[in-house]
């Protein structure tokens, strides 16, 4: 019945999934870090940190700036990398119909290529380059930025699972994006890709060198069973099922997916491979459900409650990060579901159809996109009314190509302060959305609301990806 309640707010006109899995995709190429292509479509922006590497004697050049500011946090571009490559999996037909899988394509080998570049010996990884700090007591342009660009990376003697494990997932799931296409290219995705698994599982160790930016809270199980679901996924070997079948006692009931805990995405990957026969995985089944039943409005275990608009709010703080995560998941058991002809799952007293869970799903893209409360997409450039101001360095200073005098470290906060929209519209974006109330009040100094990332756009590439070519009622 609550469902039913939510699903009200849907009176709103069509929206075009297209355009917005399009500027979604777009997004990337603004957060792009090195010698930009010659097809470059952000042109607002030009090259830049062309020596990253350089104190190791080591190539990071490229790779994505993680949000609005000009660090490269190779943890959460992994977990974008991942999400961008379960999305072309997943949606390969949907995306193609749209003419954007090559787009999508370039977007996944954009990051694929810095995570080999950083991965130099089987028990070393690069894992962040940039200081956390002066970046962000910094306002400039990454064309400009004179901050140190400090390199952090694991080895054997001081590892980081979580990071090594999350490029182990990456590297595994675009394999499978080139595997038709590229396969020497692919081939060399999974090589890192097994070599970096076997890192994180032998020298296990929990990774702190990017706090306070992103520090681990759910430890690294997460990631080696994640990492270890994609690898089964991409080559068939026993191995790695063995890998999560004798240690799915790690396995638990979550009520959040995102760049710090993965079980959601492994137990969902893996319910699908206990449908398709494996009937050792039914742990993995009953986690998934158990975070489906955490979000479905009415269900008597639910957890995750949404806002007066319906939104899945779990923390104020870049919210829109859990809501697109959460909807990657539901969407994708919804389809587990269907493939496998089960129509309904049942949330202790509470049963849910599968069309319940789908239209459910719907509701937070289309929140997204314009049907709340506020009347405005959260993506900037789609709609009627959109955010103006977001979080974002390169998008709020003029761009090096009109402006091109030096704008140095506290130069940039005289534009910061202005209360006008960003010079560069940042098409694509998706801000990290409402608070509690659905309230946004689109200023670039509200950063837990107003600032993108990499990994909010790339969970929604597969949540919109999944509406097109349906009617949206």
């Amino acid at each position: 019945m609550l469902v039913e309640l939510f699903m009200a707010f849907q009176s709103m006109g069509t929206l075009d999934y297209g355009d917005a899995l399009n500027k979604s995709i777009l997004f990337f190429e603004g957060q792009r870090s090195g010698k930009l292509p010659v097809k470059q479509r952000v042109n607002w922006r030009a090259d830049s940190a062309l020596s990253d590497g350089s104190p190791d004697n080591v190539n990071l050049i490229g790779g994505y700036y993680d949000a609005g500011d000009n660090v490269k946090f190779v943890w959460p571009m992994s977990f974008s990398t991942t999400l961008l490559s379960w999305a072309a999996i997943e949606y390969q037909k949907e995306i193609s119909s749209v003419n954007q899988l090559g787009y999508l394509r370039s977007s996944i080998k954009w990051g694929t290529n810095f995570i080999t570049r950083a991965h130099t010996a089987p028990t070393t990884l690069y894992t962040q380059v940039g200081d956390g700090n002066s970046d962000h007591s910094c306002w400039e342009r990454p064309e400009d930025m004179d901050t140190a660009r400090t390199l952090y990376k694991i080895s054997s003697s001081s590892p980081g699972s979580e990071v090594a494990g999350e490029a182990a997932a990456a590297l595994a799931s675009a394999s499978l994006v080139f595997k038709s296409f590229d396969s020497k290219y692919s081939s060399k995705l999974l090589s890192h890709a097994k070599s970096l698994f076997e890192f994180a599982d032998q020298c296990r160790g929990s990774y702190q060198a990017s706090c306070p930016f992103y520090c681990s809270h759910s430890g690294y199980n997460d990631e080696l069973l994640w990492a270890a679901a994609w690898l089964y996924k991409a080559t068939g070997e026993n191995k790695y099922l063995s890998y999560v079948i004798s240690n799915q006692g790690w396995s638990q009931a979550v009520n959040e997916f995102s760049w710090d805990n993965k079980f959601a995405g492994a137990q969902a990957l893996l319910a699908s491979e206990f449908y398709n026969g494996k009937n050792e995985l039914g742990k993995f089944k009953n986690d998934v459900e158990s975070f489906v039943c955490a979000l479905m409005p009415g269900s008597s275990s639910q957890q995750i409650k949404p806002t007066p608009g319906g939104l899945l709010f779990t923390r104020d703080g870049s919210n829109l990060q859990y809501a697109t995560t959460a909807t990657t998941v539901l969407f994708h058991y919804s389809k587990t579901l269907t493939q496998a002809r089960v129509g309904s799952i049942q949330c202790g007293s509470t049963k849910f159809t599968v069309s319940q869970i789908h239209d459910f799903a719907k509701s937070q893209v289309d929140y997204i996109l314009g049907n709340n409360p506020m009347k405005m997409s959260y993506m900037v450039g789609f709609g009627n009314k959109c955010p103006t101001q977001p979080h974002h360095r390169s998008s709020s200073l003029p761009s090096i190509k009109s402006k091109p005098d030096k704008i140095d470290c506290k130069g940039g906060f005289s534009y910061y302060n202005i209360d006008q929209p960003n010079p560069n519209a940042h098409i694509g974006a998706i801000v990290g959305g409402p608070d509690s109330s659905d309230h946004f009040s689109d200023k670039r100094t509200d950063y837990s609301h107003a600032e993108p990332t990499t990994y909010i756009n790339a969970a929604f590439i597969g949540p919109v990806a999944a509406l097109i070519c349906r009617n949206s009622n």
